[in-house]
């Protein structure tokens, strides 16, 4: 388990900054309006020793008539001034929750925003998300309620025992001897259900991550036709949630008639400890009254306490995966003293004995082995080879999606560790086989990288990736929403948006992984037309299967096992007899039948 800068309750008061002043306020205000509980009660037993029961009682009540009628006003005003203060004090907690929910959701958000690959890697999106809400609100109800029911149940139960103990210290004695045995109950009860919560929390997480994968891949589901297995596999889930809650509920039901029959002993300590004494006369009737009207201050709190104790053990376990994220540091981040580079990068890319292996990968040895090439500004660079040899890990490398563990990465003679994350990544376009789109317009998604692009801008780059031309034929053109991921758009059409996505931003390198893979050889061929005449100077890095795509480059790079295996233009690498002249063999008669198709 992992442990914490701060405790979880000074890491709640922490949240609480700029409204601790009126936090405390509503503490003080609970303390308050539970000891006006015992107003009442006090000026009852008045009442009733002076004007009801004593020997004296007629007389008073016939001479002091103004006295009774201002115990009766006081009791009145009292019990009008704590519905006052029992509101504002509400409304203080209620708004502090809210407060330090706002605060902590968009601190959360921005350290997700923020983290490396390795972290979105570890951490799944629907445990994620019952992070920033589920979890989030049992912070929220900590603050909002069981700090309140806490106060209130320790100011009730702390104000009417001193009043009980200046009473009758004897009769106080035999009522509070219950409390021990009820927080004994509590204490065996908080062992048994804080691994329960605990459980019951990643239940949660894994019916949230079951839901979300399945709504994303709902198109796989139908292509196979699995809408019955995956049905059968969200039962299984939530009945394993359910269960676990029904065991966390009913581990509160376990205990709760022990705790309700110590509670319920307070009236049966009362009528016979207490009857005894008002026989004895060691007791008046108007006390006697106060300590039947107070008994509830006792009996009730305790009640409370397993409710308050489970509460307090859903925010323990509910904060503990907050704190996780909170506290959390990417291994990527600005260097403490970047090299300010506010302009264009000119472009050059080179890599210098690079290497590379993910620390949670179980295959031996690095995916990338003593990687050098130069990328020369406007030139482009080709890289092919088998599945699973390392391209897309090698790109990932130059925008510091990952550090190499050995070797550097330089753009413009400069580590890329050097700049800051903003600095680097702005100059740099990135376009992948597996396109991202936002419920956006079509508009919206091209000018995700620059929102102040304006639409000539987002027609001309739409043209660069060949697709203006569907584009102009959907019901609303650029202002069609293209739906969750794109959904309604073809692979091919969701390539090119995302190619002239990188395009708008106008990058100093551009970063093709396979872009054009699910597009035919003619708009593939308008597209690298349009690369060689872009009107901005870019350096291209394209991964790429197609002999098509890479003939032109400037460089072609052959990655076999994580390493450089062949390196030249299209006419060397053929000369070569190597990987590159088998792939031309095998493409060569694919691509004349499709032409002639």
């Amino acid at each position: 388990m992992k442990t914490f800068p701060k405790t979880k309750l000074a890491w709640l008061w922490e949240q609480m900054e700029g409204c601790r002043f009126i936090y405390i306020l509503g503490i003080f205000g609970t303390v308050v309006y539970n000891g006006l509980q015992l107003t009442i009660p006090h000026f009852s037993s008045k009442i009733v020793d002076n004007f009801l029961s004593g020997e004296e009682a007629a007389a008073n009540l016939a001479n002091h008539r103004d006295q009774f009628l201002m115990l009766l006003g006081a009791m009145i005003g009292l019990t009008l001034l704590r519905v006052v203060i029992v509101y504002f004090v509400c409304m203080d907690f209620e708004m502090v929750s809210q407060k330090v929910l706002f605060r902590v959701r968009n601190y959360l958000f921005n350290k997700i925003e923020r983290q490396d690959m390795k972290f979105y890697a570890t951490y799944r999106t629907g445990d994620l998300m019952t992070r920033v809400t589920g979890d989030l609100d049992a912070v929220r109800h900590m603050v909002a309620w069981v700090v309140r029911m806490i106060t209130e149940a320790c100011a009730l139960v702390g104000a009417t025992s001193i009043y009980f103990f200046i009473m009758d210290w004897r009769l106080a004695l035999a009522l509070v001897a219950i409390g021990p045995v009820i927080l004994f109950v509590i204490i065996l009860f908080k062992k048994q259900v804080a691994p329960l919560h605990k459980l019951l929390r990643e239940k949660l997480a894994q019916l949230n991550t079951d839901a979300q994968e399945n709504i994303s891949g709902n198109r796989v589901v139908k292509a196979f036709a699995r809408e019955d297995y995956e049905i059968e596999k969200f039962d299984r889930c939530n009945k394993d949630y359910s269960q676990t809650n029904q065991k966390t509920a009913l581990t509160w039901i376990t205990y709760f008639p022990f705790i309700e029959t110590a509670a319920n002993l307070l009236p049966v300590v009362l009528l016979v400890v207490g009857g005894l004494f008002l026989i004895n006369d060691q007791l008046t009737m108007g006390q006697f009254v106060a300590f039947s009207g107070l008994t509830w201050a006792i009996a009730n709190p305790m009640r409370q306490l397993g409710s308050i104790m489970n509460e307090f053990q859903r925010f323990d376990a509910a904060s503990y995966k907050v704190m996780e994220i909170y506290y959390s540091q990417p291994s990527i981040h600005d260097p403490e003293d970047p090299v300010p580079h506010p302009g264009r990068f000119e472009g050059k890319v080179e890599f210098k004995n690079v290497s590379f292996e993910y620390q949670d990968d179980e295959a031996d040895g690095p995916i990338l082995r003593n990687i050098s090439f130069t990328a020369n500004p406007g030139e482009t660079i080709a890289i092919m080879g088998e599945t699973g040899c390392g391209k897309t890990t090698l790109i990932q490398l130059i925008p510091r999606f990952y550090d190499p563990y050995e070797g550097e990465v330089l753009i413009d003679g400069i580590n890329v560790k050097r700049f800051t994350l903003k600095e680097l990544r702005k100059n740099i376009g990135l376009a992948t086989q597996d396109v991202l789109l936002y419920s956006d317009t079509i508009d919206g998604n091209i000018a995700y990288g620059d929102s102040s692009l304006s639409s000539e801008n987002v027609t001309k780059y739409a043209r660069y990736s060949a697709a203006s031309e569907f584009i102009a034929k959907m019901p609303e053109g650029y202002d069609t929403i293209v739906g969750e991921r794109g959904v309604g758009l073809s692979g091919g059409q969701k390539q090119r948006i995302s190619l002239a996505r990188a395009l708008a931003i106008r990058p100093s390198i551009l970063i093709l992984d396979d872009t054009t893979s699910a597009v035919d050889l003619e708009t593939e061929k308008h597209i690298q037309d349009s690369l060689k005449h872009l009107d901005f100077p870019c350096t291209k890095i394209i991964i790429a299967q197609r002999i098509s795509t890479t003939k032109n480059a400037d460089k072609i790079l052959i990655l076999e096992n994580g390493r450089i295996t062949e390196a030249g233009t299209h006419e060397e690498l053929i000369a070569k007899h190597g990987y590159y002249y088998e792939a031309v063999q095998l493409q060569m008669g694919a691509e004349e039948a499709e032409r002639r198709a």
